[in-house]
């Protein structure tokens, strides 16, 4: 029996394809990383770049999904469109039946709950997307979940989905700390997809949300930060070029 031609039935080692598939195909989407900060959330994505007469901003990787709240996806960016949609109107249902803006965790939860939806009955296949959520609780704590297309969500301090993320990962857990600043977390996730961009500002779409609001920082801003990014790789080039020399 051919196991992934139907979604609902398990092959014998207990895994369902279609699902496989779908994360497969969110390895094959552009990067997209999330830095949770002491007092802001950092999100930082790749862009492709646009046809020469393409209008860039209809190519759009960030969305807003209330006064506090983004989301970034990797996979099918169809996909991701249909998921911002339904996010939106429950961001709205929630401020007119509770009269208080809803939590980064009840949005996320609405959203994981429509994709594990989507791998439990027939007649339609899973989204083939995972999703990282930010922004900031009437608390005021800022916050980073993501989901993926099996349904599963998880908290987190920094995370990486789509192509490379586990190299983008494994960057992030080596560099991050605990009470990293707005302008750090900025420069960390500029230097996080780096490792997989090669073609610096132009491909690179930062936003910055604190407790005040948002921003996106311009090309230009990245540009400078990409530029300090490498003077201290040089000196730190140089550095151990002087301790060879020393040592010899």
């Amino acid at each position: 029996m051919s196991y992934d031609r139907a979604l609902t039935v398990f092959s014998p080692d207990g895994h369902l394809f279609q699902v496989e598939y779908a994360q497969e195909a969110v390895r094959k989407g552009t990067c997209t990383v999330g830095i949770c900060g002491k007092d802001s959330v950092v999100l930082g994505v790749e862009k492709k770049a646009a046809l020469k007469l393409q209008d860039s901003r209809t190519m759009r990787k960030i969305h807003q999904l209330d006064q506090h709240m983004f989301i970034a996806s990797a996979g099918l960016v169809a996909d991701a469109r249909v998921l911002v949609d339904m996010a939106r109107v429950e961001c709205q249902n929630h401020r007119l039946t509770i009269e208080d803006p809803p939590t980064v965790e009840f949005i996320t939860h609405y959203v994981a709950s429509i994709q594990q939806r989507y791998t439990q009955s027939g007649g339609r296949r899973p989204f083939g997307i995972s999703t990282l959520i930010v922004g900031f609780d009437p608390d005021n704590m800022p916050k980073l979940f993501q989901t993926d297309p099996s349904g599963i969500y998880y908290q987190w301090k920094a995370n990486s989905i789509g192509r490379n993320s586990q190299t983008v990962r494994e960057y992030l857990e080596k560099h991050y700390t605990d009470d990293i600043g707005e302008n750090d977390a900025i420069k960390l996730a500029v230097k996080s997809l780096l490792e997989v961009v090669q073609t610096g500002s132009k491909n690179i779409e930062i936003l910055v949300i604190t407790k005040s609001g948002s921003r996106t920082p311009g090309a230009d801003e990245i540009e400078e930060v990409i530029k300090t990014i490498e003077a201290e790789k040089a000196e730190e080039a140089e550095r151990r070029s002087s301790r060879r020399t020393a040592q010899t």
